[in-house]
């Protein structure tokens, strides 16, 4: 499992000109799971992502999470995150997972982000969406359940 996390002041998500998810103050997380991933996978990374220390505590330091920071978590699904391009210029999406098995992993993890007491919002599942955020300093982290980065 994948994720781009970005730091926001808001965030939302529009699917057909109607807004599906919105967030002020937060993480804006980009989430792809892959062929091989688990719940195991999704609640590490709901874990790490929503301890992570990236939010300014009253020295200006990197040092709170989202949850110390009262915010919010935006998730959106993109399996283009599994996308190979070290071969040609089009790429492979071979290791991403089929779509039934991704949408029950994303679902999945955002209810294990729900369990840490975050307001959690949403895109929609396989839609076509547009993304619209202000990043926050910038802030953005990738994270890999196989900690390959």
């Amino acid at each position: 499992m994948r994720a781009v996390v970005q730091r926001v002041s808001k965030a939302s998500v529009t699917v057909d000109n109607k807004t599906t998810g919105k967030i002020g103050k937060g993480l804006l997380v980009l989430l792809g799971v892959s062929r091989d991933d688990t719940e195991k996978e999704a609640v590490f990374l709901a874990d790490k992502i929503s301890n992570l220390r990236i939010f300014p505590d009253n020295k200006d330091l990197m040092n709170c999470s989202v949850i110390d920071a009262g915010g919010e978590v935006l998730v959106v699904s993109q399996f283009t995150l599994y996308g190979d391009c070290r071969k040609g210029r089009r790429p492979s999406y071979g290791k991403a997972a089929p779509p039934d098995k991704a949408e029950a992993l994303y679902e999945y993890f955002i209810n294990e982000i729900r369990k840490k007491n975050l307001p959690v919002e949403n895109g929609i599942f396989q839609a076509m969406m547009e993304v619209h955020l202000i990043n926050y300093g910038p802030v953005t982290i990738l994270l890999d359940s196989e900690k390959c980065f």
